[in-house]
């Protein structure tokens, strides 16, 4: 994953800021386990409960606060707070006063709860788009590193220090890291994260609870935005009951955190990071929904293969021996984990980039709320299901239940899934350059019009676009009764000639109008036919009609590197003899969308050509073997 964000200082500042403070909570939290060890079960319950009251009562009011105050300084004045609470919590620790910080993690409960929609509001309005999904998967991953770091940490001192040294290390450790964090705060500026213009900053908002049922009920409304919660809730249901497996056997002593148990624990973790960089690597900074699907299923198939292993006695076991004798146990850990990270990350990146810049923080409260009401069914299920069920039993009941959302999201969004299939198989066969796709509008109707030298510019280019295309093909071939399946679900518009049938076009382009207004992206090939030649052909009136019915952004495309294949007229007909080259290097290029004002199929020609020129080089050029993207 590109690292380019953390040239942008209050990019770094906003990780820091974010990362440091959930790294204190984690040993505050870890700490508080250690001061009293014989009260493991209610500091338990106080962590718990510090997440799910405050996300449910508070959720609301915190994200509506955030929407109407200037973010700049609520996140201050929050950081401030959190710094003054870390301190109480340090004195507490230092003089070894268990129950200041019984009584402090509840208010760090509510601090965070406040704290979470300003700063994902703020990333949203700090990063554009397509650097988006790099910053939350960033985010993401540095929040996941930093509380497994500070549970780690707060096992380390309690394991290699006597007690009074460990109490005191503790306690300056969390005041350091505490005062980092609100100065890391300070390094972002008021203009770019600033909050409501002047005179709307009214901070009196709807009560709790009344808010909460308000917030559920728009979301309700929303179909795109009830399906990301629905899947927000179901992973947090899942990563609570995966992770009560290695807990519970810890039976609150710290010191068994670096046995069986925390190895386990460190894997979903380590598995949900690496699932995140994955992520981004797959999606290019763009928002890649098919990687829903996919992660529910390899999390559920993972968890099957768990359930069929014998899980060895953790308590007894040391990290060591399991890593040596049990490394089908690890890997399947480690893969449900992943297919976690994989899930998740799209369902996020969907919920900020798809809600109003004036709303965006009361939309991040309600997905917390969710995920707090699916923390408490799933603290439900643990108690039941660990201790009425065998292991294998519950295992298999989340395997169901993880494999049951990877069907449903694969059902909801198979054109996606089909798309993110196609993306993978164009990077296997050929080598590829992309230039230009976040010139593709992300939102609402636009036309992508591309030369056309072979079969295959179809699937290229639908793979290389940052959003589903749909697109016009002969209807003979459409028809074909092995592949029609395929081209329906990926959304194909079949055409006739005018010659076969005199109304076919007129019903096609009827459909292209359909679908433009319905705010889809559709791609076609002006010239209508492929080249025999390898040269870009004068383009049809049909372009022209469309633009007069629908007029829409069009978005010029250039490729080149497909002339040759064996899907071209290179050689003799398309598809008449075996493939001559492998791993080819295709250039493809996007170009500025052009207003539909002034798009004429003669501009709109000469762009293309242009485009196709300018990949061409590269595709020509003997050096820069390697994948370029931009």
């Amino acid at each position: 994953m590109k690292p380019a964000l953390f040239i942008h200082r209050t990019f770094v500042s906003l990780f820091c800021t974010y990362v440091l403070g959930t790294f204190a909570a984690g040993l505050t939290a870890m700490m508080t386990w250690s001061i009293a060890p014989a009260a493991g079960s209610l500091v338990a319950s106080l962590v718990l409960s510090a997440f799910l009251l405050p996300s449910l009562l508070l959720s609301a009011w915190g994200g509506e606060l955030a929407d109407r105050v200037d973010k700049h300084r609520l996140l201050h004045r929050l950081k401030a707070l959190e710094w003054g609470l870390l301190l109480i919590a340090a004195i507490g620790l230092w003089f070894h006063h268990p129950f200041t910080l019984y009584f402090l993690l509840p208010l760090l409960g509510v601090q965070t709860t406040l704290l979470v929609p300003v700063i994902q509001a703020s990333l949203a309005q700090l990063l554009s788009s397509a650097e988006l999904v790099r910053g939350s998967a960033w985010l993401s991953l540095g929040t996941w590193l930093a509380l497994l770091l500070g549970l780690a940490v707060g096992c380390g001192l309690w394991n290699g220090l006597n007690e009074p040294e460990a109490y005191r290390s503790g306690a300056v450790v969390l005041a350091s890291v505490g005062l980092l964090s609100l100065l890391t705060s300070f390094g972002i500026t008021a203009g770019q994260i600033g909050g409501q213009p002047p005179g709307r900053g009214d901070p009196r908002v709807s009560p709790a609870l009344g808010g909460s049922r308000r917030l559920m009920r728009s979301a309700a409304r929303a179909p795109q935005w009830w399906l990301a919660l629905v899947g927000i809730g179901g992973f947090y249901f899942l990563a609570i009951c995966y992770l009560a497996i290695p807990l519970s056997a810890i039976h609150f002593s710290p010191k068994q955190f670096f046995a069986a148990p925390g190895l386990l624990l460190s894997l979903l973790l380590l598995g949900a990071m690496s699932g995140a960089l994955l992520c981004v690597r797959f999606s290019s900074g763009r928002l890649e929904l098919g990687l829903v699907p996919l992660g529910a299923l390899l999390s559920g198939f993972a968890g099957v293969w768990l359930a069929g292993l014998h899980l060895p006695p953790l308590i007894e076991t040391p990290a060591s021996v399991l890593i040596e004798t049990a490394r089908p146990l690890l890997t399947s850990f480690f893969l449900i984990g992943l297919g976690g990270g994989l899930y998740l990350m799209p369902l996020h990146t969907l919920i900020l980039l798809t809600s109003h810049e004036q709303l965006r923080a009361r939309t991040i409260a309600v997905s917390h709320i969710v995920s707090a009401l699916a923390i408490g069914f799933a603290a439900g299920f643990v108690a039941y299901g660990l201790h009425r069920l065998e292991l294998r039993y519950y295992l298999l009941g989340l395997s169901a239940i993880a494999l049951a959302l990877g069907l449903g999201f694969m059902l909801r969004w198979s054109r996606r899934v089909l798309r993110l299939g196609v993306f993978a198989l164009i990077h296997l066969i050929y080598r590829l350059r992309f230039r230009g796709r976040h010139h593709v509008p992300a939102r609402g109707a636009a036309l992508v019009i591309c030369n056309h030298v072979s079969f295959m510019d179809a699937l290229v280019l639908g793979g290389a676009s940052p959003r589903p295309l749909r697109f016009l093909m002969d209807r003979p071939i459409y028809e074909s009764p092995w592949l029609n399946w395929l081209f329906r679900l990926a959304g194909a518009i079949p055409v006739d000639s005018e010659r076969r049938d005199p109304g076919g076009l007129r019903r096609s382009l009827e459909k292209v109008s359909d679908a433009l207004r319905q705010g889809e992206v559709v791609m076609l090939f002006p010239e209508g036919r492929l080249t025999r030649t390898g040269e870009t052909q004068a383009f049809r009136r049909g372009l022209d009609m469309i633009l007069a019915r629908d007029p829409v952004p069009v978005v010029p495309v250039g490729t080149a590197g497909l002339w040759g294949s064996w899907t071209s007229y290179r050689h003799g007909p398309a598809l008449a003899h075996f493939p001559r080259r492998f791993r080819a290097r295709v250039g493809v290029y996007f170009g500025e969308p052009i207003d539909p004002r002034l798009a004429r199929r003669q501009i709109l020609e000469w762009r293309v050509r242009s485009l196709q020129e300018e990949a061409q080089q590269w595709v020509s050029s003997p050096a820069s073997a390697t994948l370029e993207r931009s």
